[in-house]
């Protein structure tokens, strides 16, 4: 169970590709009663793409879209479509698909 501080749980999405991630309870505070919950208040990066090919993959992605003289640069960038941005978190939305699933 995922309950206090320190708890956590370590999950496995596509066992192909073997995207692992871990979450961590890094903090518990009392309930606001005006708050939706589950809420996401903070994170890192983007969720990569559906079929770029597990970790190793998405590193080749991150790589091709910072380099514009990547010879795969243009090809990928087009792939992912525009705006995709790999930094970017946003824990509204995070926090929005997780409640769709409690």
């Amino acid at each position: 169970m995922v309950a206090g501080r320190g708890t956590g749980v370590r999950y496995v999405y596509d066992f192909e590709d073997w995207w692992e991630h871990e979450l961590l309870v890094e903090d518990v505070l009392p309930a606001d009663p005006a708050r939706r919950y589950p809420v996401c208040p903070d994170g890192e990066r983007a969720g990569p793409p559906e079929g770029v090919g597990g970790p190793p993959g998405y590193a080749a992605l991150r790589a091709a879209l910072a380099d514009p003289t990547h010879p795969e640069h243009a090809v990928l960038t087009a792939w992912v479509g525009p705006g995709f941005d790999p930094d970017a978190f946003d824990p509204g939305r995070v926090s929005t698909l997780l409640r769709r699933f409690c």
